[in-house]
């Protein structure tokens, strides 16, 4: 049977046509909710073939039938033979038709018709997923050409990572090329070995701009090598790279930085970028490895700061942790709930850094939170809600404890910062998902 549905976007046909080509795209489109990655995309959607990883080493082949496809309308494409071979995947039928009709110069029908004996339900919000994202998208892709952003050559490390791989993708779909500074082998023309403690000073030739995401996880025990590797992986090498940036007339210089630079009590106080810091432990780390993005000589160089919240997404971070905990019906708030969690969708926080390579008028530190913070009694409610699960089992404030310790568990999950994005607001700039009913339906595939 077959699942179709229509979306009017508002773009040329042509435009909505070429980005699906360029790479990235088919990473920007898959729902984050399935445990699904993106390995190879079709070079050509006339005859290529896509590869996707599914859990327990299962691959989904995808390839393009050349008889159907009309250049700048339609594309189809249906699990190859080779998926086939796959026991789990024999009984699954897939063919997945897409057409970009025009409706006028400036805009276009996105018709998807998916063939397949998977649950209906499940393909609907597949679809719906991806319209809503192709739309938004292309939305950051037109105000950015607006403000004057030509094709960018970017290196960008921590690409492997949540925020890395979404970033990169979008990047790439806009018509960028993203080099990714990797410690490892490279795999290609467009990866570069990075040297965390002494880079290469060939790393950087003809890159734009910097992105600069890496640093092992904060999430565990704060023992003496926990603190270690948190400081380590932060200081040197940002201060390092940002040298090395400025030396070779890179144009901007955007690094990762957090919002545990308020300190983990931070009262009840709204805070914009030029709050006084914390004294803590992470506070601290924060406060370094900011200044350590300022290292190296003054030649003009634009630098950015983007001081992350909790960012949603069932990939990673705080809401891969609680989801299978509300999905079983366990969520509940933690300790008395009225902790401020300054949170911010995936999408949004990938928007920011975009924002940071074409915004002229944006640099030193950023907040990159939504601008509606909530008590961590109101996020449980919330995701219980989405989820449509009771919220019944609060969690007492000694149980992260006993998982993290008595500074883990003040640092990380009963911490409170109100943080607000006083510079993006001050900018203009426009959320895709401003409350957190609507960032937290979005990414689970839920309606709200």
């Amino acid at each position: 049977m077959a699942v179709i549905l229509e979306t009017k976007i508002p773009f040329p046909s042509d435009d909505v046509f070429a980005w699906h080509e360029r790479p990235g795209a088919m990473n920007r489109l898959l729902p984050p909710w399935q445990p699904v990655r993106a390995l190879s995309q079709a070079q050509d959607l006339r005859d290529g073939s896509s590869e996707l990883a599914l859990p327990a080493g299962l691959r989904w082949h995808a390839r393009h039938l050349s008889s159907e496809y009309i250049p700048g309308r339609v594309f189809v494409d249906e699990l190859a033979p080779q998926g086939l071979g796959q026991a789990p995947l024999r009984p699954i039928h897939w063919r997945h038709e897409h057409h970009i009709l025009p409706d006028g110069p400036q805009q276009c029908v996105l018709r998807d018709e998916v063939t397949t004996n998977m649950p209906q339900k499940l393909v609907r919000r597949m679809l719906a997923y991806r319209h809503r994202q192709l739309a938004e998208d292309l939305q950051v892709h037109q105000r950015a050409a607006q403000h004057g952003m030509a094709p960018l050559t970017v290196a960008l490390t921590g690409s492997h990572g949540m925020v890395g791989t979404s970033l990169g993708a979008l990047l790439e779909s806009g018509g960028h090329r993203v080099i990714r500074l990797v410690r490892s082998a490279p795999q290609g023309p467009n990866e570069r070995v990075w040297n965390p403690e002494n880079p290469d000073e060939s790393c950087l030739d003809g890159c734009d701009a910097v992105v600069h995401l890496a640093g092992a996880s904060i999430a565990g025990r704060f023992n003496n090598e926990h603190r270690r590797k948190i400081r380590d992986s932060r200081i040197g090498p940002t201060r390092r790279l940002a040298q090395l940036a400025a030396q070779s007339g890179v144009a901007v210089f955007v690094s990762a930085s957090a919002i545990g630079l308020y300190g983990a009590d931070a009262g009840e106080e709204e805070l914009a970028e030029d709050a006084p810091h914390g004294r803590d432990f992470l506070a601290e780390v924060v406060r370094d490895w900011e200044q350590a993005a300022l290292a190296g000589p003054d030649t003009g160089m634009r630098r950015v700061q983007v001081r992350t919240g909790l960012v949603q997404s069932p990939t990673g971070g705080l809401l891969r942790q609680l989801r299978p905990l509300y999905e079983a019906g366990l969520g509940g708030r933690l300790g008395d709930g009225q902790q401020w969690q300054s949170w911010i969708g995936l999408d949004d926080l990938v928007d920011i850094y975009h924002r940071a390579l074409w915004d002229g008028e944006l640099q030193g530190p950023v907040n990159a939170t939504a601008p509606t913070p909530v008590r961590n009694s109101e996020y449980s409610a919330v995701l219980a809600k989405v989820l449509r699960r009771p919220e019944i089992f609060p969690v007492p404030a000694f149980g992260p404890r006993l998982l993290l310790g008595d500074e883990g568990a003040q640092l990380l999950a009963l911490a409170s910062q109100r943080v607000v994005p006083a510079k993006l607001s001050a900018r203009g700039h426009t959320f895709r998902s401003a409350e957190l009913p609507d960032a937290l339906a979005h990414c689970l595939g839920r309606e709200h």
